[in-house]
């Protein structure tokens, strides 16, 4: 009888879920029967909206009371479609011109003119668009991103380079951003694609750390899969894992752009969103206030414990989009705020949702860059999560992001957000160390030349590496961090481009011992809340691995590193291709329990489809 009443009541359960929503897909063309990238798919007088993927394929969650969905895209007539019962709606659009019997209104651009008319764009538009003479203005040309300039690193002579230093980075905003691109059916922009953090948008099974140390060191060298006469040296940082009912109280302070660049639906809802996520994470211990910005900043909600999650929720709930973007003003307040409710010991932290467009106050880069540098000095840690498209200021975040002992990420979809909010919750939140850097001094009885993959943005002097004055990376609650070089072994005929011979000094000459030790690690690093640094060191030695032999761990960076090189068209990718960085991943996906390593062979099997991938590339 009981067995009866369970099933009776899952079957209730399950039919009542069903009710609540549903998904409905399909695809958008044209008249001529083209798959149309890109178009707006919204569920009308709501915020749930998405957008088709090179495919022109779409896929959105309604509920019983949605009747309609909107399809919009520029140059074509809007339409409005029937939800009914249909869980399948393909959709045609049709071209439309602007009529000349209405209220057209035209201003000179340097190379467009911008129309503003009601029955192309729709009354309620805010929005003024470009036409070209002769036909619509590409998207790409109204484009505003901004990323910063990456030179990518060369080989270094051992010789002449002993010693390589960087600071870490747990950033992995450029991976999310890149798929963005990928799945609008369009290549990211070269220095949106910033390899190190690609190869960390993935966990890596490391080793928990043992003995004094908040990490542990792994280490692995065997060939390089895109040049087979080089070695490629992979090694991986473990941050200790803390259970979340371990972590110390957090003072949260919430600084959520609400300004008009927000009101999107991939921006500000997807920030309501993304934040009702981690309201439902905090504990009674746990504090949150909330400061928005727009024209002017302003305090929505006083700091407040965690299970007063009703208070919170309706706060984010009545924010909305407009005005200017006062970004400075509302960084001053959040800090202001932190320091107010600041707890001896706890979790202290700005969390920043914004495009990054901030164009009144303090909004120049350099000004950003010395707030945050002043305010960091307090304790006061640094989350920065990007939203949106078209004017996304990446190179402002990522500065505010590593001036401000902080991390970085791209909140593209809902579970992107899951991922960094509650997946990775204490390594996105929890800092168990700061100010990390590597220096690796390389054997020349060994190693002839190197190349570090990625990081160009966190190269460091030499000398930085023993200067505790110095900034540097921040690794967090169970977080991993990895770094590749490309090694060239000694005895190869390849190597650097010679240098002159000096003039007012004899160049150096090996006086190392024959050793089996090819390099030597050393890092560096300080207590969340301290000012002295550590030093860790381990050695690496003995013959590479065989590849077939190496860890899926390592396999699988590889083929993120070659994917990143080949989107990047890098001199170095060698024989990266498609193909090639399908087969290693696939053949290194493991255990891959929330399907990230998945999702990264259909990307790249996509980019085949997109054909701006040529073999000369």
């Amino acid at each position: 009888m009981k067995t009866s009443i369970f099933i009776l009541l899952f079957f209730s359960i399950s039919v009542f879920v069903q009710a609540q929503s549903k998904i409905v897909n399909g695809t958008v063309s044209d008249e001529q029967g083209n798959v149309l990238p890109g178009v707006t798919v919204l569920v009308e007088n709501g915020t749930r909206g998405t957008v088709t993927d090179h495919k022109g394929f779409y896929q959105i969650e309604v509920l019983p009371n949605d009747s309609y969905l909107i399809f919009s895209f520029i140059g074509y007539k809007t339409e409005k479609i029937k939800i009914g019962t249909k869980n399948n709606i393909n959709v045609v659009l049709k071209t439309e011109l602007v009529t000349l019997n209405e209220e057209v209104k035209l201003v000179e651009c340097e190379d467009a003119v911008v129309i503003s008319a009601p029955s192309l764009f729709g009354k309620k538009s805010s929005m003024a668009r470009g036409i070209h003479v002769g036909g619509v203005m590409p998207p790409s040309d109204r484009n505003t991103e901004n990323y910063s300039t990456i030179h990518e690193n060369g080989f270094k002579s051992v010789l002449n380079n002993p010693l390589s230093t960087f600071s870490i980075d747990v950033d992995n905003a450029s991976y999310s951003n890149v798929r963005r691109f990928l799945n609008q059916g369009d290549r990211p922009p070269v220095d949106a694609v910033r390899v190190e953090e690609m190869i960390n948008y993935f966990s890596y099974n490391y080793p928990e750390p043992k003995g004094e140390h908040p990490f542990s060191v792994y280490t692995e060298l065997s060939e390089c899969p895109w040049n087979s006469s080089h070695q490629l040296l992979h090694i991986g940082l473990k941050g200790k894992s803390i259970d979340k009912t371990e972590l110390p109280a957090s003072n949260l302070v919430f600084l959520l752009d609400v300004s008009g660049s927000m009101d999107a639906y991939n921006k500000l809802p997807l920030v309501k969103k993304a934040f009702r996520l981690l309201v439902n994470e905090l504990r009674p211990n746990d504090r949150i206030a909330i400061v928005v910005y727009a024209g002017a900043a302003g305090k929505v909600l006083d700091s407040t414990p965690g299970n007063k999650k009703g208070e919170i929720l309706e706060a984010i709930e009545r924010l909305q989009a407009g005005g200017s973007t006062a970004g400075g003003e509302g960084l001053k307040l959040a800090y202001k705020i932190a320091k107010e409710n600041f707890i001896k010991g706890g979790n202290n932290r700005i969390i920043l949702a914004t495009d990054g467009d901030f164009n009144v106050g303090v909004s120049s880069t350099s000004e950003m860059e010395r707030l945050v540098e002043n305010e960091r000095e307090n304790g006061i840690f640094m989350t920065v999560l990007g939203f949106g498209t078209g004017n996304i200021k990446d190179d402002k975040m990522e500065t505010i992001a590593d001036k401000g002992n902080g991390n970085y990420a791209y909140i593209d979809n809902i579970h992107e957000a899951r991922k960094v909010l509650i997946n990775e919750f204490g390594g996105t939140l929890f800092t168990i160390a700061k100010d990390v850097k590597f220096q690796l001094e390389f054997n020349p009885q060994q190693v002839k030349s190197y190349r570090l993959v990625g990081y160009e943005n966190r190269l460091l002097n030499d000398e930085d590496f023993n200067d505790d004055t110095k900034d540097a990376g921040e690794i967090g609650a169970g977080h991993t961090v990895t770094a590749l070089y490309e090694i060239i072994p000694a005895g190869s005929d390849e190597g650097p481009v010679s240098v002159d011979p000096l003039k007012y000094q004899e160049r150096k000459k090996s006086s190392a011992k024959v050793s089996d030790e090819i390099l030597t690690i050393k890092l560096r690093y300080k207590q969340p809340d301290g000012n002295k640094s550590r030093l860790l060191e381990k050695v690496v030695s003995g013959n590479p691995l065989k590849f077939n032999n190496t860890s899926d761990d390592f396999r699988f960076s590889a083929a993120v590193a070659s994917f990143g090189m080949l989107l990047r068209n890098s001199e170095f990718k060698g024989s990266s291709s498609v193909n090639n960085i399908v087969e290693l991943a696939q053949n290194a996906r493991g255990e891959d329990s929330e399907g990230y390593r998945s999702e990264f062979i259909k990307l790249v099997k996509s980019v085949e489809d997109l054909n701006f991938i040529s073999d000369s590339d």
